[in-house]
């Protein structure tokens, strides 16, 4: 079973999920992203942002590949490409850091070390442009709708959200409390020091991710 990891560009973006290819809700303000779906081209947006991102910083992401089938992706970008996470209110992710948006590993590819391997690489990348850490929002009790366990989180309103106790599990500190939406922060060297067993926990992250229908629900 052959294994390999490229970066997310332009030659790449197919190879994502297409509902993935379809979602905005991190790359563009909400009332941009709902024109884009109402207008039904999410994913040339997506694409755009892709490009600009590109070209002013480089690849914003990695995809994973098992036997030349893509089979699951990690997206990340510098605050300043991000507009919808000044929206939230543990804003703003810190100078130092990007940030993970969102990330899907396919379930029949799962228990294969594919999650670590997919972020590690992004972890090295990042590590690579000078950045010591990232960051990310998590959905917290109130956001999941629940008493913040594994299965609630499927449940959560907020399906762009990474779950906070899922974020927590592989490493990732709260830096800046709320009920709702913390802020979670991992240092680069964590990630790069992962071990298989944290395997599970970074597939249960991964899987937790799900597309909305249009462009997802904006912070409250």
């Amino acid at each position: 079973m052959g294994r390999r990891m490229a970066p997310l560009t332009l030659d790449t973006v197919a190879d994502l999920p297409k509902q993935s290819r379809q979602c905005v809700f991190w790359e563009l303000d909400a009332a941009a992203a709902q024109r884009a779906a109402e207008a039904g081209y999410p994913d040339f947006e997506k694409e755009a942002w892709i490009s600009t991102v590109l070209l002013q910083w480089g690849p914003c992401g990695r995809l994973v590949y098992v036997d030349d089938q893509p089979v699951g992706f990690v997206m990340y970008a510098p605050p300043v490409y991000v507009p919808q996470q000044s929206q939230f209110p543990t804003a703003p992710i810190s100078g130092d850091a990007a940030m993970l948006t969102t990330g899907w590993i396919e379930p029949a590819f799962r228990g294969e070390g594919l999650a670590r391997m997919l972020l590690q690489g992004a972890a090295k990348d990042l590590t690579q442009r000078g950045l010591k850490a990232v960051e990310a929002y998590g959905g917290g009790p109130a956001a999941v709708g629940g008493d913040g366990n594994s299965d609630s989180a499927h449940d959560s309103s907020d399906p762009c959200v990474l779950p906070a106790h899922l974020l927590e599990s592989v490493g990732f500190t709260v830096v800046r409390p709320h009920h709702r939406y913390p802020r979670l922060r991992l240092e680069l060297r964590t990630a790069l020091s992962w071990r298989e067993d944290v395997e599970a926990a970074l597939e249960r992250l991964l899987g937790s991710v799900r597309v909305p229908t249009l462009t997802g629900v904006a912070p409250g």
